[in-house]
């Protein structure tokens, strides 16, 4: 039996040995990439913060530290001006405002 132990240690490996090692690789992976995701949402860095988790010695102080910083950023808003633009447009496509206003107005929101 100890023979047996002995092997399934080498083949499964103990914790980053053989497979083990892949599997924690995978692991590692799949939670830097949930984390750049939301890195990216909550207008973060994605690309650093998924390096640094990924990075098995170091990686778990890193996603601790990423999930007390994320605590305190709200998802990243769209830009208002965009849709101030995109319904000035509309108004102006629909004849409610005239050339002239829409560019005074498209000046103004643009600064």
């Amino acid at each position: 039996m100890n023979g047996y132990m002995n092997h399934m240690m080498d083949w499964y490996g103990f914790p980053f040995y053989g497979f083990g090692m892949m599997f924690w690789w995978i692991i590692f992976l799949a939670i830097g990439f949930i984390v750049y995701q939301d890195a990216n949402k909550r207008g973060l860095n994605g690309l650093l913060w998924f390096i640094l988790v990924i990075l098995p010695v170091i990686g778990v102080v890193f996603l601790l530290l990423y999930v007390v910083l994320r605590e305190s950023q709200s998802p990243a808003q769209p830009a208002t001006t965009d849709t101030a633009l995109k319904l000035l447009k509309e108004r102006y496509a629909k004849g409610e405002i005239t050339r002239e206003e829409y560019i005074k107005m498209r000046e103004d929101l643009e600064k």
